[in-house]
C-alpha cells in the first residue's frame, strides 16, 4: 500500500515526480493536450487521487510546469551567454532561439498557460508564476544585455515576439491527428507543419537584424 509523504521532503519528491511525469507524458503523447491527471499519476507511482495532496488541479500542475520551464529557459541562455560578448542581432537570435527550441514542453506550454492555466488557478497561485517568470524574464533579458550589441529594448522586444512565434509554431508543428490525416492527403496545406526549429531560427534573425535597421520612433 502505498504511503503520504511524512515529510517536506517527500512531498516536495513526490510534486517533482508528478512534474517529470507529466513533461515526459507530453513529450511521448505529442502534447500537453493529450495528458491526463490518471496517466500523470500512474507514471508517477501514485494512486490517481493522490495528486490532490500536491497541486489543487491539473491546471496548477501544468503552470507548475512552465513556472519550470522559465527558469530552464533563463539557465540555458546564461550557459549558453558565458563570457561571450559582442555578439550581433543573428547571433543573438541564435541563442534565443536555440535554448527556446530545447525546451519542447515549455513552447507548448507558452500557448496553453495564457488561454487557460494562468486564470483557472488561485489568485495566490496565479502571482506566484507572474512573479517568477518576470523574475526569469528579466534575468534572461539581463544576460543577454551584456552579451549583444543590442539594446535592453531591443532584447525585450526579441524575447517577447520569441515567446509568441514559439508558442503559435509549436502549436502547427504538431497538429492534431486529424489535421496530420489531412496534411498527408494534401501536403501544401502541412508544409508549415515540418519545419518549427529552421522557421523559427530564422524569423528571429530577421526580426533581430530588422530592429538594428529600423529607425527608433521619436
Amino acid at each position: 500500500m502505498r504511503q503520504r509523504a511524512r515529510s517536506v521532503e517527500d512531498k516536495a519528491r513526490r510534486a517533482e515526480a508528478l512534474l517529470e511525469a507529466a513533461e515526459a507524458l507530453a513529450l511521448e503523447l505529442g502534447g500537453i493536450r493529450y495528458v491526463t491527471l490518471a496517466a500523470v499519476t500512474e507514471r508517477a507511482g501514485l494512486h490517481r487521487t493522490g495528486v490532490r495532496r500536491y497541486y489543487a488541479s491539473k491546471e496548477e500542475l501544468f503552470l507548475e510546469l512552465a513556472e519550470r520551464g522559465w527558469g530552464q529557459w533563463r539557465d540555458a541562455i546564461k550557459a549558453e551567454a558565458a563570457d561571450r560578448t559582442g555578439l550581433g542581432p543573428a547571433d543573438t537570435a541564435a541563442v534565443v532561439s536555440g535554448t527556446l527550441v530545447s525546451l519542447p514542453v515549455f513552447c507548448d506550454l507558452l500557448t496553453h498557460v495564457p488561454l487557460h492555466f494562468e486564470g483557472d488557478v488561485d489568485l495566490e497561485r496565479a502571482r506566484r508564476y507572474k512573479t517568477n517568470a518576470f523574475a526569469a524574464h528579466d534575468e534572461m533579458a539581463a544576460v543577454l544585455d551584456r552579451m549583444s550589441v543590442l539594446s535592453a529594448e531591443q532584447i525585450v522586444n526579441l524575447l517577447a515576439v520569441a515567446v509568441v512565434l514559439a508558442a503559435g509554431f509549436w502549436q502547427v508543428s504538431h497538429p492534431t491527428p486529424t489535421l496530420a490525416t489531412l496534411y498527408e492527403q494534401v501536403p501544401a496545406w502541412g508544409h508549415a507543419a515540418l519545419d518549427f526549429t529552421p522557421r523559427l531560427d530564422h524569423l528571429l534573425k530577421t526580426f533581430a537584424i530588422g530592429l538594428t535597421e529600423t529607425p527608433t520612433p521619436t
